[in-house]
């Protein structure tokens, strides 16, 4: 009997070292106490993009074109001014298709989003979709926008106005242009 009592004490004892071990490996180890990171310094701020006449030829010319992406920053396109056509136009290079809008819609756009004062949507749409209402898409082929209807040139090629145009006006250092996956607005830079 006392044999037994042996036997079964030392395997609750092994049982016990056991679960120990498990118990140790499960827990995680002690970090030594965390210093404390020094307090934030405020962000220097940005000094605003230097804004550039329309008729700059320092770049967004045929032989230097700007490379800008879409808002949502998804696809990625070159577009220049061309002074040479008749009417003048931004000529925007998707891949190999070519879309030409009114050259003036740069300053237009910009003349618009000042008397407009707050965000207002970019509502991007083709030619043959319905722009959303109070959208930069929708002023861009609206019949009371000064050119009194599509600032397209190219008939079929007309819409995305509004995906095309406000990355433009955002690198000449125009407007702000939010860059979220979908329903991306802008404003002029300062407003």
């Amino acid at each position: 009997m006392a044999a037994k009592k042996k036997t079964a004490t030392k395997k609750t004892t092994a049982k016990k070292a056991a679960t120990k071990k498990v118990a140790a490996k499960k827990a995680p180890a002690k970090q030594p106490a965390a210093k404390k990171a020094p307090a934030k310094q405020p962000a220097a701020k940005k000094a605003p993009a230097k804004k550039q006449a329309t008729g700059s030829s320092s770049a967004g010319t045929r032989e230097r074109p700007w490379t800008l992406k879409t808002p949502p920053g998804t696809s990625e396109f070159e577009a220049f001014r061309d002074d040479t056509l008749d009417p003048p136009a931004l000529v925007v290079r998707v891949g190999k298709t070519e879309l030409r809008y009114h050259l003036r819609c740069i300053d237009d756009l910009h003349a618009l989003l000042v008397a407009h004062g707050d965000w207002m949507p970019l509502g991007g749409a083709d030619e043959q979709k319905p722009a959303p209402e109070g959208s930069v898409e929708a002023w861009g082929r609206s019949p009371k926008n000064p050119v009194g209807g599509w600032y397209g040139l190219k008939k079929g090629l007309r819409g995305r106005f509004g995906v095309y145009v406000p990355p433009v006006l955002e690198a000449l250092g125009l407007a702000e242009v939010e860059h979220q996956p979908k329903n991306n607005r802008m404003r002029a830079r300062g407003a």
